[in-house]
């Protein structure tokens, strides 16, 4: 039986596409306060500019391929039964070709209802339009989870991390909570790898590091795996 291979991923797998990354900005997105674009108050006030930077992000998401780093993780399914918990919004571990992808924090590519959370709809193009209403009547917003929004995917994502054998961080600070929360919840025995050239600190547990980008980063990782196969 194959073993469970959990692997956690942030913006720095996706930095190789060409995704620019929050923390690479200063805190800034595309020179945009998190405040004026991320937030349901953001919203609220200025809903023009929210579809804009969000339409502005989904565009070059269609002209980003996924990287040596996504690809590589697809390899792993060979001898490893893979489930990726993303903080990401764009969908290049799918375009790459993994199979089990759970996203935390929304996906760029689909929007949902402003009044009814589960109605949630694929989208046709970069561009998402006020006019465009869900099934109830109500104007569709992105579907991300905004900064002061709850995270209903954590519910499916603690017990994965519960039953992982092995855990694999890459590309995240592990700054961002909940998120950065579910390393809490792996036992004391399961191996904890991070693939980040900055190394984010795992202060209460002892993990093994690996300082490159996620390309490189992951073909280390898989000589370092052979033991577990």
């Amino acid at each position: 039986m194959k073993k469970k291979l959990v692997i956690l991923s942030g913006a720095g797998i996706s930095q190789e596409s060409g995704i620019r990354t929050f923390r690479d900005m200063g805190g800034l997105w595309e020179e945009y306060d998190v405040s004026e674009v991320a937030t349901p108050e953001a919203w609220s006030r200025n809903p023009e500019l929210v579809m804009r930077f969000y339409n502005d992000r989904r565009k070059q998401l269609y002209e980003s391929e996924p990287n040596a780093g996504h690809r590589g993780l697809v390899d792993l399914e060979k001898d490893f039964e893979v489930q990726i918990i993303t903080q990401n919004i764009d969908d290049l571990h799918e375009m790459a070709g993994s199979s089990s992808v759970l996203h935390l924090h929304g996906e760029l590519k689909k929007a949902r209802s402003s009044v009814d959370e589960s109605l949630i709809y694929d989208m046709d193009g970069w561009e998402l339009k006020f006019g465009q209403l869900c099934a109830k009547g109500s104007q569709l917003r992105p579907h991300i989870v905004w900064f002061g929004e709850a995270v209903p995917a954590m519910d499916e994502a603690i017990p994965i991390v519960q039953n992982a054998d092995i855990l694999l961080v890459i590309g995240t600070s592990l700054n961002v909570y909940p998120a950065a929360g579910l390393l809490n919840y792996t036992s004391k025995e399961t191996p904890i790898f991070v693939i980040d050239p900055e190394r984010p600190s795992v202060s209460h547990r002892e993990v093994e590091y690996i300082q490159e980008k996620a390309g490189k980063g992951v073909q280390i990782l898989k000589e370092k795996l052979i033991e577990f196969i």
